[in-house]
């Protein structure tokens, strides 16, 4: 299959085709479910900022142990079933709503319910990428699928704002449990070519698994500093995140309609990013692109608490355009490093360990802006935000990818391998 278009490839386009319908679901959700607690429930700062905290907690809980439990089994069902259970629960809340028993707290238990699910999904999904394509298509792959959730951030909180202002927060979340239900079909049409991963060792722990995976991780030296980098950003970008949608109604006095707009034109940047991360890592170096798109990108953060109201909401979007950009070239850049130099009877457990680290910071950064949002107030907070995403960079250019164009993969492959024998050990 080495050489042949992935638009070719029947197996990935189905998979593909699945995630982006997801894509834009989620985007109608992740508008729907801040402005549902803002505006009907009319929640605080800080339980708005609860719902960011609930909707990551999944990977600080349980991704260590969701990786070693996907290393043993096949992928597919995985990702069918999880769709699955997204979409049911979902769909309780326009039911309790037109029950009159919504409440804040179904919401959290939803959203952190959901975000369990999706950690599931999220390792599934990444170690089941090298089944279906090609070691030298990767980049290709991982550029197609950060594509579509781009396309999906430019149309979804658009259709959101306007499906929120036609029938209300609580019946456009429905868009998304479809869209889980639609993703779970295509995902079952994939053809079944993936092996059963072989038996595990006599006696070996699931606890030893994990610290397998982890050890991987955390003793490269290159997929170390990138983890480093990538949790810091998480974390402050997840505190920006918090209160983003606090500012924009409450500071500048957005409509639901033009926070869609204001959203859509700013994820340009992902789509952007994604169409041009494999071209950029060729032209600029595998290596160098992954400091220099957060390096550029990461100060322009500042004009998002910069922003006013009327025209100066476009200060916030062309803050959120630039660092869509720059994230969406890091991660396309960083995921395909890690999937090439990881055996694959590690990948669910790389992956794994990767998320725990750089989602699970994610709810702490919004309950760190949460916190902060209440006590020195939203603007202030975003600033801090955007200090820290600039700081984040720091990690890989001190790390052994500056100075370098590309990734050292022959390297990366010996330091592998020795850490396999070492763990065997």
């Amino acid at each position: 299959m080495a050489g042949t278009s992935l638009w070719r490839n029947r197996d990935f386009t189905l998979l593909w085709t699945g995630q982006t319908i997801s894509e834009v679901g989620s985007q109608v959700t992740a508008l729907a479910l801040p402005l549902l607690a803002t505006l009907t429930l009319q929640a605080s700062t800080f339980e708005v900022a609860l719902l960011t905290v609930c909707s990551s907690a999944g990977f600080l809980l349980v991704a260590l142990h969701a990786g070693a439990l996907i290393d043993r089994t096949r992928k597919k069902p995985v990702l069918v079933r999880t769709d699955i259970a997204r979409a049911t629960l979902i769909a309780t809340i326009p039911v309790a709503h037109v029950a009159g028993v919504l409440t804040i707290w179904q919401m959290y238990a939803v959203a952190l319910a959901s975000s369990i699910l999706t950690v599931f999904f999220d390792v599934s999904y990444q170690s089941y990428l090298p089944v279906l394509v090609p070691r030298d298509q990767l980049v290709e792959g991982n550029a197609k699928l950060s594509s579509s959730a781009e396309v999906a951030r430019v149309g979804g909180p658009g259709s959101a704002g306007v499906l929120v202002a036609a029938v209300g927060a609580p019946y456009a979340v429905l868009v998304d449990a479809v869209s889980f239900l639609l993703s779970a079909v295509a995902t079952a049409a994939v053809r079944d070519t993936e092996q059963k991963p072989g038996a595990r060792p006599a006696g070996q722990r699931l606890r030893d698994e994990i610290r397998e995976g982890l050890s991987f991780v955390l003793r490269h030296p290159i997929l170390s500093r990138i983890v480093g980098c990538t949790g810091t950003s998480n974390f402050f970008s997840s505190m920006f995140t918090a209160v983003e949608i606090v500012f924009l109604v409450r500071v500048l006095k957005a409509s639901p309609q033009v926070i869609g707009l204001v959203l859509s034109l700013a994820s340009l940047g992902g789509v952007l990013g994604a169409l041009t991360a494999s071209m950029l890592a060729r032209r600029i170096g595998s290596a160098r692109i992954v400091w220099l798109s957060l390096g550029v990108s990461a100060p322009l953060a500042f004009l998002a608490p910069a922003s006013f109201p009327g025209w100066g909401v476009a200060l916030f979007g062309t803050a959120a355009f630039a660092t869509s950009f720059g994230a969406v070239v890091y991660n396309v850049a960083q995921v395909s490093y890690r999937q090439s130099i990881c055996p694959p009877a590690l990948l669910g457990r790389m992956n794994a360990s990767v998320r725990f680290v750089v989602w699970g910071t994610m709810p702490l950064g919004g309950l760190a802006g949460g916190v902060l949002g209440t006590w020195i107030g939203v603007r202030a907070t975003l600033f801090v935000a955007a200090a820290g995403m600039c700081a984040a960079v720091l990690w890989v250019i001190t790390s052994p990818l500056f100075g370098r164009r590309d990734f050292p993969t022959e390297e990366s492959d010996a330091l592998t391998a020795l850490l396999r024998e070492a763990e065997a050990r």
